[in-house]
């Protein structure tokens, strides 16, 4: 789901997925869960007077009065969207089990028809913007299965009720007035405006904020038209979202590798860079063909070091900015690289780990915390701090530090505060 990190929609299933860098709700650790409140539940009456009273401040923002009426007039208060939004940080998938769905055979054969289909559109896109074309059609095959599953609440009333419900009042109302901006423009109509439950849109699944700012008329109608069935004005704002972040062509998202024996797993991390002759020297190999120059690439294991290593280069960063999840970063990267004609991923997984939960990351973090490894932050988001903190905790007892928050390393740590 575009830019706002709160779950992917893949295939028509909203989830959240577990790494070991933590759940697609954020990519690096902030902050940590506001303790429960008890808060009114809300209804249609209280969001019918919201949206009297939001009326002003829309109009103070260059909303017009009579496209505003016409708009909010079908709003209707959706206590599903409430009921999404609270539970979202709870489903969890392992990255192995992520991967099974979002590169599966069938993804993959769609995924090869739909570029087919979409040929000369995507390949003028890849002209036009610098973005591969199979890239391009692997955010669309992962945001909403090639354009079978675009969402179908309507936006407006999601985005009314997120807005009203106040937990994160600020954001849902920018993104509000920026679905009046679009209905404004003549973009679309409020009917045709239909998305996620919480408020993405089209066939990559767009936030309002980042339509403002990134979408393309490419089929020239003088409309920016994401939600029909032709998805052409989709993917080439997708691809205009892609080079506005820094796209490079012809560079790998990443390159799944084998790594020595006694490889020192200390070297796995983001913030270390190294070129190509630098890891070949370190004994790094891909996994097929030879390792290229492509820039510096750091080392990326989101299974631990029983999983799959991958060195990942700018282009990684790039996608980041669509979704911060490397489970859904690797993905599309490799359900890219599967349309383009590769093979599946070499390396087995820890199969026998499950996710760890929201309570057992909170416990994992406070258990490291407790114990003299600090993670800075305790909010369940195993990021660069608490990965950090694990290798630390992993040193200290003779462990191989790949830096894997798992439930044998929530195991070892109980038992560590046990001793």
């Amino acid at each position: 789901m575009e830019l706002l990190k709160i779950g992917a929609l893949v295939g028509g299933v909203t989830l959240s997925v577990t790494g070991a860098t933590g759940v697609i709700a954020a990519g690096a650790e902030g902050t940590a869960r506001p303790p429960a409140m008890v808060q009114k539940p809300g209804n249609a009456a209280g969001l019918q007077d919201w949206v009297t009273a939001f009326r002003a401040r829309a109009l103070a923002a260059g909303i017009d009065g009579a496209v505003f009426d016409r708009a909010m007039q079908t709003v209707r208060y959706d206590p599903q969207v409430i009921r999404r939004d609270r539970n979202q940080s709870e489903f969890t998938k392992t990255i192995w089990a992520y991967l099974e769905t979002a590169t599966s055979d069938l993804r993959v054969t769609n995924g090869k028809k739909a570029l087919a289909e979409q040929a000369d559109a995507l390949s003028q896109i890849e002209t036009r913007y610098g973005v591969e074309k199979e890239i391009v059609t692997a955010i669309w095959g992962l945001e909403s299965a090639y354009g079978t599953f675009r969402g179908s609440d309507p936006v407006l009333s999601s985005l009314a009720t997120l807005a009203y419900d106040g937990r994160r009042r600020a954001f849902f109302e920018g993104e509000l007035l920026d679905a009046l901006r679009i209905l404004q423009a003549g973009d679309t109509t409020p009917a045709r405006m239909q998305g996620s439950w919480a408020g993405a849109m089209g066939h990559t699944q767009f936030m309002p904020s980042s339509f403002q700012q990134y979408a393309e008329d490419f089929t020239g109608d003088g409309k920016r038209d994401i939600w029909s069935d032709d998805p052409r004005d989709a993917l080439a704002s997708t691809a205009a979202y892609l080079k506005h972040f820094g796209w490079v062509q012809g560079q790998p998202w990443g390159v799944e590798v084998r790594l020595p024996e006694g490889f020192d797993y200390l070297l796995a991390g983001r913030d270390i860079l190294k070129t190509a002759a630098e890891w070949r020297a370190l004994g790094v190999r891909p996994v097929t063909g030879s390792l290229g120059d492509h820039g510096p690439a750091s080392l990326l294991l989101p299974g631990g070091a029983e999983g799959a290593a991958f060195l990942i280069y700018a282009n990684f960063a790039v996608i980041e900015r669509y979704n911060s999840a490397d489970a859904y970063v690797i993905g599309v990267g490799h359900l890219a690289d599967r349309i383009a004609g590769g093979g599946p991923i070499e390396a087995s997984w820890p199969v026998q780990d499950r996710a760890l939960t929201y309570d057992e990351r909170i416990e994992l973090q406070t258990q490291l915390t407790a114990q003299g490894f600090d993670t800075v932050q305790i909010d369940a988001k195993i990021g660069p701090l608490t990965i950090n903190a694990v290798r630390d905790f992993q040193l200290s007892r003779g462990l191989v530090p790949d830096g894997y928050a798992s439930p044998r390393l929530l195991e070892a740590l109980r038992a560590a505060a046990a001793e």
